[in-house]
């Protein structure tokens, strides 16, 4: 990161949601190691006021969005304007619907509906589950794909999920786990990776800038 985009990183308002069913710290450590200021929080205003937000989320479905409706962020989350980059379960949470209920396959969870599409159970054949390690990551048409910026096919990214999001027409990057699924998707101002880029050393680092720099 060059001295000058640091300085822009740190005159922003970067706010973690607080939505009570993630690791904030994790996120919260691998921004403060970019020289960004965060903020943990969630307070409707403090969400609203920001110029970036992370949506975290680790769990199941059903239990996150029970966390975030007791929270009353719902609305809140559903109506920000700026980029907002949901991260792992986060990503997840921003689709239409899961399968991931607890229950079993046919139960499905109404998530924010801030990305079109729905979150299912990984078939993945003889391979276990969750899917849970490095793994390549191709982005989808990388010279419009801001955030995704310098990052070529092939990059390795963490990944703990077994549930995903089919590849189709809001895919932002895809990975292969038994079949092909997204590594990220976006829609508006809404951005999510399945990956933990917390986690990816400096690729995760590289994308986690590009996003602050959106």
């Amino acid at each position: 990161m060059t001295a000058g985009s640091s300085a822009a990183i740190k005159r922003q308002n970067i706010v973690i949601i607080d939505t009570g069913c993630a690791n904030i710290s994790s996120v919260k450590f691998a921004l403060e190691r970019l020289h960004v200021a965060v903020t943990v929080s969630d307070d409707p205003a403090v969400i609203k006021a920001s110029d970036k937000a992370f949506l975290p989320g680790v769990g199941s479905a059903q239990n996150a969005i029970a966390s975030i409706a007791n929270k009353g962020l719902i609305e809140t989350i559903q109506g920000l304007t700026q980029p907002v980059l949901g991260v792992c379960l986060g990503m997840q949470l921003m689709t239409t619907m899961s399968q991931e209920s607890g229950l079993h396959s046919t139960d499905n969870v109404l998530c924010l509906d801030l990305i079109p599409g729905k979150v299912e159970r990984m078939q993945v054949g003889d391979l276990r589950l969750p899917h849970m390690g490095w793994n390549t990551v191709n982005p989808v048409n990388p010279a419009n794909n801001p955030l995704f910026k310098g990052i070529g096919n092939g990059t390795y990214f963490y990944f703990v999920h077994g549930y995903a999001v089919p590849v189709y027409e809001h895919t932002l990057a895809a990975c292969e786990y038994g079949t092909a699924f997204s590594a990220a998707i976006h829609k508006d101002n809404f951005y999510g990776v399945q990956f933990h880029p917390e986690r990816s050393g400096d690729a995760g680092a590289h994308l986690l800038e590009n996003f602050v720099n959106l």
